[in-house]
């Protein structure tokens, strides 16, 4: 399972480089304004200094809602970088758009899905990731990773080549419970991949071990 990290912030984007562990970053235009960037100019800028610093996919959102403006929109953002993704919303404008993006080689990313139909339109479309929104889901009592492993389920009988993408992931076990549910990728906030550090057990060894070798050193 690959590790995307989900943020505007560099130092955090640099921080998970250094782990040995990134694999991509996935962004939006509120984790744009979270870092305080704003105006087309900066964003896209932005997008370009993201990619100087990842050696793969870069999700990059389009705004528009409209099939014409999401088709500018993504070439505009797919001719930053080769390694941008074109975020797209599950909408029909926004189908009609993965699919014509497919035809032009152009790769894409259907974000806010939250059904298995939605995932096998956007399969049918082309799209290169799927982006079900796993915690939101179990905000609405839901069982989000029930629909990673259902999702998983169809792509893997009906052949199709679509990766899903578990996004909207709260916490450290929701990486663990996505990897069991067989997502492709996995993307969260840097502080979600800190988590799966920690351990008790871990703490208490490591002061059992500098006690013993203090102890043996005098």
């Amino acid at each position: 399972m690959l590790f995307f990290i989900d943020t505007a912030n560099l130092d955090q984007i640099k921080e998970a480089k250094d782990l040995g562990i990134l694999d991509g970053v996935t962004t939006n235009p509120s984790l744009m304004a979270k870092e305080g960037i704003t105006g087309k100019n900066n964003i896209l800028k932005h997008y370009k200094n993201i990619c100087k610093l990842v050696d793969n996919d870069v999700s990059a959102e389009v705004i528009a809602l409209d099939f014409k403006n999401m088709i500018r929109e993504g070439q505009e953002l797919a001719d930053l970088d080769e390694n941008i993704v074109v975020k797209v919303p599950m909408t029909i404008d926004g189908i009609k758009a993965i699919n014509w993006f497919t035809e032009h080689s152009i790769r894409t990313n259907c974000t806010l899905v939250f059904s298995a139909g939605q995932a096998i339109l956007a399969a049918k479309a082309g799209a290169t990731y799927l982006s079900p929104f796993v915690g939101r889901l179990d905000d609405t009592s839901w069982d989000g990773m029930a629909l990673i492993a259902e999702i998983s389920d169809i792509y893997e009988k009906q052949l199709y080549d679509t990766m899903i993408l578990a996004a909207s992931i709260r916490t450290s076990l929701h990486i663990v419970q996505a990897a069991k549910a067989n997502a492709d990728v996995v993307t969260c906030p840097l502080s979600a991949i800190l988590g799966l550090f920690n351990h008790p057990l871990t703490d208490i060894g490591l002061a059992k071990f500098l006690a013993d070798h203090n102890k043996s050193n005098g």
